[in-house]
């Protein structure tokens, strides 16, 4: 079971989707909106997704775990659109016939996720919105510059606070 979708997301429905009667061992994973991110108040978040690419790598990344992992079915859900503080953004459930490999096979789904899914995430605080977690090609390489411009280099020290679209490389 994969889904990218603007309905909020149920834990229950993926326990369903990964429970069977081998599986000893079920272990779930939420991502949840929180309040504070690197120290800046966070009031709203915003998720985009390049859907139909996002479902079908999803789709990949369930099918990678299955044959990495044999005996352990993962399931994930991410939601987009505007989400608040304390609203479920990502869930992954993934069974097996033991705990450890239902713990294994849930993290790597949520690393997995995290870093390949086509989703970008904006942040909304008392400063304005601004984009995480993308590098503006044209500042590649920059550090300790003094104009923002609204991205965060690759040491995730945030820059600015700009952005209006999302960016054409992928993050979740």
């Amino acid at each position: 079971m994969s889904r990218i979708r603007t309905e909020p997301l149920h834990l229950d429905e993926l326990i369903a989707a990964v429970s069977h009667p081998g599986a000893g061992g079920i272990a779930t994973f939420l991502g949840v909106v929180r309040d504070v991110n690197d120290g800046r108040s966070v009031t709203l978040l915003e998720y985009e997704a390049y859907g139909t690419m996002a479902e079908a790598e999803l789709e990949r990344i369930l099918w990678e775990i299955a044959a990495e992992l044999p005996g352990v079915l993962v399931a994930a859900t991410h939601r987009v659109g505007a989400l608040h503080v304390g609203d479920v953004a990502v869930a992954c459930a993934a069974s097996a016939p033991h705990r450890a490999e239902a713990f294994r096979g849930c993290r790597l789904l949520i690393d997995r996720v995290k870093e390949r899914l086509p989703i970008w995430k904006r942040e909304h605080g008392p400063d304005g919105p601004y984009w995480v977690g993308w590098e503006d090609a044209r500042c590649a390489g920059e550090h300790g510059h003094e104009a923002p411009h609204g991205h965060t280099h690759g040491d995730k020290e945030p820059h600015g606070h700009g952005g209006t679209a999302p960016p054409t490389n992928a993050g979740a």
